[in-house]
């Protein structure tokens, strides 16, 4: 039995109609205006975009009958904007997956049940002239689509993020003209596009129409080849025009608007080619991203003049000596993967979303992106040459689902799909060429391996010798000029580092898995490919959260994802795994990450505390001139503070610094650090004068402050009092009441001067409300070893009083349901006569069977706290949240916010919030305080919720508050890793069933002497 094979399910039907591809230009009426680059300036040059009218049916074969012509009512249909998604729009079905297609793979064969959407316009054109053409161009159609104009079929086309144009000159007259285009979602096409993203449709990207001389320019491509100094560069231009009616042009090349030189070239039979060497031109790369701009300037045979403008940047890439190098030095890769994508409108992205993309990256010291998975609208290539970011660009193809089956390479090693494959990637190449900042061409990603790799790399070097070409799933690198691998284990990656000699480079496509709350580790990553000359860098996945924006009835922002639609089968919150939140808000892993791959390296000079080594990472820039600012401080208090300009210090060079600051002065203060800022000078494309490119801060250890004992002279002149009843233990002076139950073995209360303070705790805990990276292990820790669900017994409770205090003593045996390993746990209290309560805990693990869990989220005390003290002082690392494998990126400092400014807003709540190597806090209510001091440094958490109610809410802003605040110390807390996918947490940040001591002391200061107070211990 043979199935009818439709037009969009074809895979021998590349196209009908569609015009040939070629690089993005612009015609413009002479060089001035040319050199304003501004398309909605050129000649013939009209924007489509706006309300079309539009049928949603639920197959093709549902279209009303003569749909296509030109008199069929459109009145009563529905607008919709173009460019969006129809599902952003109301139409359809929002869905999520990230490996899985939404229907039985039958390839080429789809649903007939294809929602299908039938776009109409009418367009006015006015004074044709006979030697003008008309072109359409659609920059991004999902998946495949038929246009007709007046009622003719005009053209059809798929992939759908690359353009289609169409010449509808012959179909078109003067006056009203109908464009229809019919919007499949479904066509053989998907089968290429299963990447990890919400499924939408539509015409989702700009349509634009060309008003153009028959006669013009058709395409034009320039390259650059370098001497072997690398100093003077071939300029080589060719190109074609439609017809062969031209016969001369002269090239100009400008660069910020001052004309360089001038080339005649002639032109046979519609094509020309010229090479000019130049000598030393200014280079292009991601450091330094000099634009050259070419116009070409030629007279049609009407008279009139055109010029065309062509940006590009002197720069070569190649593999030398099996290394990756731009302009003859090697280069370090510090990546990001980006999708398309906007919070409101889905896959339509705005050009101030993709330039506020580019800014932020480059303001974080991110130097390349990747486009998972698919080619961007070129206007972002743009900004990336503009701005300064290496671009693997990647071709529009995925077919991740067929790894479930069994069969990886279903498509991909069946030569019937090879046209498929190659177009693809060729239309890619042809579009985006002339762009300086691509610098690898993407065979795509997660497809299997087979035949059409080896095709579409052959094609791509045919038609661009000057790049290099990258597919990760070329296990064997045949059909990659690199080897690359994602989500490679730390031990793994080392491995391939050492295995370098006669190898091709390696780059990490993906890793760092950026969901939810992480991804932590990736010091210890940089750490790797920077020791290993064959490791050229990595790119870290993603930069977006892809959450859909809502607002509640409170006008309360959150985002929705994966399963909130009730899409089925779906991934979840797997789309919510960026640096960025969907509103392009910064996450705490962008901060990491700026500081993680900071392009300036600082670390101590042995012997001499005032005295640093200074090493530049970048790959071209000298440091010279950058300002350097010196700050000396004392927690609060600032000593001094100096700026001056680094000297010389070329790219990839060291040097030993000595700190112009007073040592005297510095010396003289208690935990004295020296922060030092390295800032822009002078204000870039991307950043204001000022902008810090990273930080770094150092403890002078001879100023290091040793807590004491307090001279607090206690007597029994203050008495405690001590009721006893067969279930509670009360002690109470003057200053304080404390309750314990006998029965818990539990501190229940704590009163000072009348006040609450403590309504219940310390309590030991194993358990943190899941992160992402948990996701893993989160089943064995709830339903295995049920670590959720652990908790204490009483074994013993003692008292006994001595000279203004008393000593309460709680021994408690820890453990979960069903298990042999737990905790025998002592709580040994101190409380004076004063109010201070000093407490030391200590546990000792319990093995008495074999199976115990590798790794326990924490060990650490809950205590809910009087939510009055709101605000919240720390002598730790800040100030925004880290983690013991997240954390360089905060410096050691005093901090103060409140309770509730110390949760981040995780689009998918989960633990959050932790402030790492902590001194001592103190939470205050104006000008009264409760410090909290560590014996030894410590993490801690607070929160206005209990860790219960972050595991209950789904979204931002539902989760349900307490009427306590909740204090959770950590004696240690695992790390983050990037397990969601990827890294577990490493060795020394797990956490495992381990013996563990903490002291911590508890009593009221005033708010002013909280510096002062910190030193000391009072009770013991």
């Amino acid at each position: 039995m043979h199935r009818e094979m439709k037009r969009w399910e074809d895979i021998s039907l590349l196209a009908m109609n569609r015009l040939p591809a070629h690089s993005d230009f612009y015609r413009y009426k002479g060089i001035t205006k040319a050199l304003e680059l501004a398309k909605e300036k050129s000649t013939g040059y009209q924007s489509l975009d706006g309300d079309w009218k539009f049928l949603y049916l639920q197959a093709p074969e549902y279209s009303p009958q003569h749909f296509e012509q030109a008199e069929f009512d459109i009145t009563g249909l529905d607008n919709i904007a173009v460019p969006s998604c129809w599902q952003m729009q109301g139409y359809g079905n929002m869905h999520y997956t990230d490996v899985l297609y939404l229907f039985p793979l039958n390839p080429p064969y789809v649903p007939h049940e294809n929602p299908t959407g039938i776009y109409f316009k009418d367009l006015i054109l006015e004074n044709i002239a006979e030697d003008e053409s008309i072109v359409l161009k659609f920059n991004g159609v999902d998946s495949a689509f038929d246009l007709f104009v007046n009622g003719e079929h005009a053209g059809y086309s798929k992939v759908s993020r690359l353009p289609s144009e169409f010449d509808i000159t012959g179909l078109v007259r003067e006056g009203t003209n109908r464009l229809t285009v019919r919007v499949y979602q479904f066509s053989d096409g998907t089968y290429l596009e299963d990447q990890d993203m919400w499924w939408f449709s539509g015409i989702y990207r700009s349509v634009e129409l060309f008003r153009q001389h028959k006669d013009t320019l058709q395409d034009v491509w320039i390259e650059t080849v370098p001497d072997e100094q690398y100093k003077s560069f071939t300029f080589n231009i060719k190109g074609a025009f439609w017809t062969d009616s031209i016969k001369e042009l002269n090239i100009k090349l400008f660069f910020k608007g001052k004309e360089e030189l001038s080339l005649a070239v002639d032109v046979e039979e519609g094509a020309f080619q010229a090479s000019k060497e130049i000598v030393e031109p200014l280079l292009w790369s991601a450091e330094t991203p000099h634009l050259y701009t070419a116009v070409l300037q030629y007279d049609l045979p009407s008279g009139v003049s055109e010029a065309v403008p062509v940006r590009f940047g002197f720069r070569s890439i190649e593999i030398k000596d099996n290394e990756m190098r731009v302009n003859g030095k090697r280069i370090f890769f510090n990546g990001v993967n980006r999708h398309d994508f906007n919070p409101d409108l889905g896959r339509t992205v705005t050009y101030e979303d993709m330039l506020q993309d580019v800014l932020l990256m480059k303001q974080h010291n991110i130097n390349a992106v990747r486009t998972a998975h698919y080619p961007n609208l070129d206007v972002f290539y743009d900004l990336c040459d503009e701005y300064g970011l290496y671009v693997i660009n990647e071709t529009d193809l995925e077919c991740h689902g067929f790894e479930n089956t069994g069969n990886y390479n279903w498509i991909s090693d069946n030569e019937q799909w090879e046209q498929q494959y190659v177009d693809r990637a060729i239309r890619m190449v042809k579009r985006d060429r002339n762009h300086p900042s691509v610098i690898i061409w993407s065979l795509g990603n997660e497809s299997g391996a087979g035949r059409n790799f080896t095709a579409m790399y052959d094609a791509i070097k045919e038609t661009d010798s000057t790049r290099l070409v990258h597919y990760e799933g070329d296990r064997v690198a045949a059909y990659s000029d690199m080897y690359t691998t994602m989500y490679t284990r730390l031990n793994a990656l080392e491995e391939i580092g050492q295995d370098a000699e006669g190898k091709k480079p390696h780059l990490l496509c993906e890793y760092g898995h950026a969901m939810g709350n992480g991804p932590g580790g990736l010091t210890e990553y940089q750490e790797v490919m920077r020791k290993y000359p064959r490791l050229q860098g990595g790119f870290i996945w993603e930069w977006y959260d892809h959450g859909i924006r809502q607002v509640d009835e409170n006008g309360n922002t959150y985002y929705l994802y994966g399963g909130d639609y009730g899409d089925f089968p779906t991934n979840g919150n797997f789309c919510i795994d960026g640096l960025v939140f969907p509103d392009r808000t910064p996450s705490p892993a962008l901060t990491e990450y700026k500081k993680v791959i900071e392009p300036i390296v600082t670390s101590a000079s042995a012997g001499n505390p005032f005295r640093v080594k200074v090493k530049n990472r970048y790959d071209f820039r000298n440091l010279k001139g950058i300002q350097l600012r010196i700050r000396v401080e004392s927690f609060s208090e600032l000593i001094e503070e100096v700026e001056v300009e680094l000297p010389d210090i070329p790219a990839g060079k060291e040097i030993e610094y000595t700190l112009p600051i007073s040592q005297a002065k510095a010396l003289g203060h208690e935990e004295v650090w020296l922060r030092l800022s390295y800032n822009e000078p002078e204000a870039t494309n991307y950043a204001e004068k000022g902008h810090q490119i990273t930080n770094e801060s150092f403890l002078v250890e001879v100023t290091k402050r040793n807590k004491t004992m307090k001279d607090q002279h206690l007597t029994s002149e203050m008495l405690i009092e001590v009721e006893e009843t067969p279930v509670k233990l009360s002690v109470s002076s003057p200053h304080f009441n404390a309750e314990f139950s006998k029965v818990e073995g539990a501190l229940l209360s704590l009163v000072l001067d009348g006040e609450e303070i403590i309504q219940c705790g310390p309590e030991l805990t194993l358990w943190r409300a899941s992160i992402d990276n948990d996701m893993y292990k989160r089943d064995a820790w709830l339903n295995k070893y049920f670590i959720k669900n652990a908790k204490e017994q009483m074994v013993s409770l003692d008292h006994q009083i001595g000279e203004g205090f008393i000593d309460v003593e709680i021994r408690k045996y820890m453990s979960s349901i069903n298990q042999g390993w737990g905790f025998n746990v002592s709580y040994k209290y101190r409380i004076t006569s004063h109010g201070v309560l000093n407490l030391q805990l200590s546990g000792e693990k319990v093995i008495r069977g074999k199976e115990i869990p590798e790794m326990l989220p924490r060990i650490g005390i809950n205590m809910k706290l009087n939510q009055a003290y709101d605000e919240v002082t720390w002598y730790g690392r800040g100030d925004s949240e880290n983690y013991q494998d997240s954390k360089r990126s905060q410096p050691i400092g005093l901090y103060t916010k409140t309770v509730e400014e110390l949760h981040t807003d995780y689009v998918y709540p989960q633990e959050n919030g932790s402030r790492c190597d902590v001194s001592f806090l103190a939470l205050s209510k104006g000008e009264q305080s409760i410090l909290v001091n560590f014996k030894e440094i410590r993490d801690f958490t607070i929160h206005d919720y209990e860790p219960e109610a972050l595991e209950k809410a789904k979204h931002r802003g539902k989760i349900k508050k307490s009427p306590y605040n909740v204090l959770t110390v950590d004696y240690r807390q695992s790390g983050l890793g990037s397990n969601s996918c990827g890294e577990e947490q490493l060795p020394p940040y797990v956490v495992g069933v381990e013996d563990f001591e903490m002291a911590l002391e508890i009593r009221a200061i005033s708010k002013a002497s909280l510096i002062e107070e910190s030193k000391f211990f009072v009770a013991r």
